[in-house]
């Protein structure tokens, strides 16, 4: 293999990868061997065509794709590891040259980690954060876990509500013929909950138990399904029943319940103090995000939009992942929101933005300031892992490569590097 950079504007490159025609043709006699058995020939037993047969009868292009992605994927780390450069996003690939006989060229354009310069990022200013708890904090706290500890009760005796549980069969239709995912039985919803589309929740409000009725409503216009999008529909509805909110009296009893206390009186002193904690880490995140946030604006750098890109997927399936604890698929919560996956990288692209410029301006602080990891902070990281990932600690290590544990280290630099500059700060 031999490769040839091109520094482009913007924190692109290009690599241009040529990979030797003896690597090709290896690729594609494996790439022959693979498909041989699914091909039948009149006059062959089948899986003992010639490649060379095959190559005359159908053209030797039958086995490019094979071959060319053979060669990409056992080339392309090499390229990166030779180019050293910090590559931020995945490449786009560009055939060159792909012929029977000769070299096959492709070119990978990336995006390259930007350099940063800093501006001020000692001793900034920013607004003080406040973490007093006040009564009404405990008040609503109070509230919050009288509400987690209510309980649903079946009513019959008058219409639903906005906040009633309801519980509903429905049949979706779009001009007049059933769409798929447009069917549901003893379905669960609670009112006002926007858990669907447009104003269908609305049109339960008022509905008694039994009642059979039309919902009207229109998919948006960027819904996840082209064949929906857009379009009038009408689910055929029953109401087969409603649940009410119930909740505890705040008393000394509903103390003894939810905690270990034996009144009220002592059980708001503890929720006093356990906000107390809370608010004070709520403090110091909003403090360090604000420094953040000022040492960004006082740094110049300039974000190739591959790595933009690239952290949008990222948090894509990092929310995916998150949902799925819940039970519940990405296509599921599109579906039921009426999102789509491009809407939801749209509204992800100003996060995305703050999480690259954070890290970045992290990074450069920590090498600014020379700030350094030892081999005990690296081992208790890891034992931090190993008992998050319920491993044996020896094992976690065995697992963890020398360029995982760089990673690692650089994590806990920039984190040094938050509490450098987090502490430095002034608040007025």
């Amino acid at each position: 293999m031999s490769l040839t950079v091109e520094k482009l504007e913007k924190n692109m490159a290009k690599l241009t990868i040529t990979v030797p025609a003896a690597e090709f043709a290896e690729a594609m006699k494996a790439s022959y061997i693979k498909q041989r058995g699914k091909i039948s020939v009149p006059g062959f037993r089948k899986g003992k065509v010639p490649q060379a047969y095959l190559e005359k009868m159908y053209g030797p292009e039958i086995f490019y794709e094979d071959a060319a992605n053979t060669c990409m994927e056992s080339s392309y780390p090499g390229a990166l590891d030779e180019c050293e450069l910090d590559v931020v996003s995945r490449p786009e690939v560009d055939v060159v040259q792909m012929e029977k006989g000769k070299d096959f060229i492709y070119s990978a354009t990336v995006a390259i980690k930007p350099e940063v310069t800093l501006g001020e990022y000692k001793g900034v200013e920013v607004e003080k954060t406040d973490s007093e708890v006040t009564d009404e904090d405990v008040k609503e706290e109070l509230e919050r876990v009288q509400k987690q500890n209510a309980r649903n009760v079946p009513v019959e005796d008058r219409a639903a509500k906005l906040e009633d549980e309801v519980s509903i069969d429905f049949d979706g239709y779009i001009d007049g013929e059933a769409f798929e995912g447009g069917k549901g039985e003893n379905y669960k919803l609670v009112l006002g909950s926007h858990s669907f589309i447009d104003t269908f929740e609305d049109q339960i409000v008022g509905k008694n138990i039994g009642d059979e009725f039309d919902v009207n409503v229109t998919f948006p216009e960027d819904y996840q399904a082209e064949d929906l999008a857009g379009k009038p529909a009408v689910f055929k509805c029953k109401l087969l029943g409603i649940k009410e909110t119930e909740l505890p009296e705040l008393d000394d009893e509903f103390a003894s319940e939810v905690s270990e206390f034996d009144t009220l009186d002592e059980y708001k002193e503890d929720l006093k103090a356990t906000l107390k904690v809370r608010k004070e880490q709520e403090a110091k995140n909003k403090k360090e995000g604000l420094v953040i946030d000022k040492i960004i604006e006082n740094a110049q750098m300039e974000i190739p939009e591959p790595m933009v890109e690239t952290t949008k997927e990222q948090m894509l399936n990092e929310f995916a992942q998150q949902i799925s604890y819940q039970g519940l698929s990405i296509e599921q919560y599109f579906q039921f929101t009426g999102m789509s996956k491009d809407k939801f990288l749209e509204t992800a692209t100003p996060e995305a933005e703050r999480r690259i410029k954070s890290r970045l301006v992290l990074e450069a602080v920590a090498k600014t300031e020379d700030i350094q990891v030892s081999d005990e902070e690296l081992e208790e990281e890891l034992k931090k892992m190993a008992e998050t990932y319920q491993m044996d600690y020896d094992q976690l290590v065995d697992l963890v490569g020398d360029s995982e544990k760089e990673a690692i280290k650089l994590d806990i630099a920039v984190q040094k590097a938050v509490d450098f500059v987090t502490e430095s700060a002034v608040e007025k």
